[in-house]
């Protein structure tokens, strides 16, 4: 099979679903570490200022590793193994095994130290997702597809961030004395090493990737060049990078700037505001940091519900319009959490947030498989990553006197900032022209040339 977008075929649901439900697998670690990663911080005596800093893994590994690992794949092909496979499977093997030892480490530093390890790790298998869709699916079912994924990313999430309140349900002790990582904690970092291993492994044994088209000549272009390759293809992308996604660089850069304030800080809010608990020594700590992973469930629950209907709102309206509303939509939620200290409103307000999520996750990815040239489909990948992790790594290298100042040290102000910058994001995301405005341009010139003639 070649893997031009013309030739490749309709994929069954059954197809889709197992190229993706890896992602599952990979999305319950990062949901993890968003609904936990604070708290377990603070446990282990950082202050809230602090954690910014702390958090810097993610976006700093997400910036080296994806567009390299990218740029890699696209030059890679085992005839066994395949193109994007055995990425995520490394990835996730070791992932599996920070997440393993993260929350029974006694010391900050090691903590912070396998935070790196795993989020490295996830990055390795996340990008290999991504084009790998771009790969194999043709452009009529990438709403579909990456739709499936945003429904695989929010399923994952969902069960890490309900698992401690589900294991309270189950009577797991969530006691600590402030510096003590409770066993609702400990116990859903376990249950993640089993989930993240048997969702890549069902989708390594069940997915087979299509061989890259003119494989002779693809393997004398590209035989022991993927390493030496790296810094040429990742400049040469950025040359000759498509204007729309130039353009949504600057919706990224405002919205990824707020969003690493929703993980370091929503469970904490909740803590401050709900429970009436600031520190991990205020009773009701553990409790009010655990509502934090229900506020989560309840996002990635809406984002679920989105995904089943994303694929047709972006074949109806432009992606940028999708974008635009789902950002700003979200955008009002973060806002209204500052006129409520109730717990049901709150979830209420991340329903809100989980529209906007549900276009952060979904709608870019579309935009490059549908501009990105074929055989760089996996390096394009990783630039789109790189836009994400700039703006975190801005905002967590900034951010910590402008929390302790004019935020008064309030965990609930940073969220009305990421809030704020959703919405600017929603009218940035206007100004990107995607292939289908310029199409539609197209169509509405030829229309008024032939009403012209007809005058005439």
């Amino acid at each position: 099979m070649t893997t031009t977008n013309t030739a490749k075929p309709t994929l069954s649901f059954w197809q889709v679903w197992n190229m993706c439900f890896g992602f599952f697998g990979i999305q319950y670690g990062f949901g993890l570490q968003q609904a936990n990663l604070s708290p377990i911080f603070t446990y282990h005596g950082a202050s809230y200022d602090q954690l910014p800093l702390l958090w810097l893994a993610g976006p700093v590994t997400g910036l080296l590793v994806q567009p390299i690992i990218g740029a890699i794949s696209d030059r890679t092909w085992s005839p066994r193994f395949g193109r994007r496979k055995p990425f995520f499977m490394w990835g996730a093997l070791i992932g599996s095994v920070a997440v393993m030892f993260m929350p029974y480490v006694p010391e900050l530093w090691m903590v912070v130290g396998l935070f790196w390890i795993l989020d490295a790790a996830m990055n390795t298998a996340m990008e290999p997702y991504r084009a790998m869709v771009g790969d194999m699916v043709n452009r009529e079912q990438r709403p579909f597809a990456f739709g499936l994924q945003t429904f695989m990313i929010s399923g994952g999430q969902i069960l890490a961030s309900l698992m401690p309140v589900i294991m309270i349900a189950f009577g797991v002790s969530a006691v600590t004395d402030g510096t003590q990582i409770p066993d609702i904690v400990k116990y859903s970092f376990v249950v993640g090493v089993v989930v993240i291993l048997i969702t890549a492994v069902w989708s390594f044994n069940n997915t087979q990737e299509y061989p890259p088209e003119n494989l002779e000549q693809f393997q004398k272009d590209n035989q022991g060049k993927a390493l030496k390759s790296i810094i040429p293809d990742l400049w040469s992308a950025l040359k000759d990078m498509p204007l729309s996604l130039r353009q949504l660089w600057w919706v990224k850069l405002a919205t990824w700037f707020g969003l690493p304030m929703m993980w370091q800080y929503l469970s904490l809010s909740i803590a401050y505001h709900v429970y009436n608990a600031p520190t991990p020594d205020s009773p009701g700590f553990a409790e009010g940091t655990a509502q934090g992973g229900t506020a989560f469930a309840v996002m990635h629950i809406t984002t679920i519900i989105c995904s089943l209907f994303i694929a047709k709102t972006i074949n109806k309206f432009t992606d940028r319009i999708v974008y635009c509303v789902t950002l700003i939509i979200g955008g009002i939620g973060f806002l209204a959490m500052q006129l409520t200290t109730d717990l049901t409103l709150t979830l209420a307000c991340m329903a809100l947030v989980g529209v906007g999520w549900a276009g952060v996750i979904t709608v870019p990815f579309i935009m490059a498989a549908n501009v990105a040239p074929v055989l760089r489909i996996g390096v394009y990948m990783g630039l789109i990553n790189a836009m994400i992790c700039i703006p975190q790594i801005l905002q967590m290298t900034t951010f910590k006197p402008f929390f302790s100042t004019y935020l008064g040290g309030d965990p609930r102000n940073a969220l009305a900032v990421c809030g704020v910058l959703f919405v600017i994001g929603g009218i940035l995301a206007l100004r990107i022209r995607t292939e289908k405005d310029s199409a539609k341009i197209i169509a509405d010139m030829n229309l008024d040339t032939k009403k012209e003639g007809t005058k005439a």
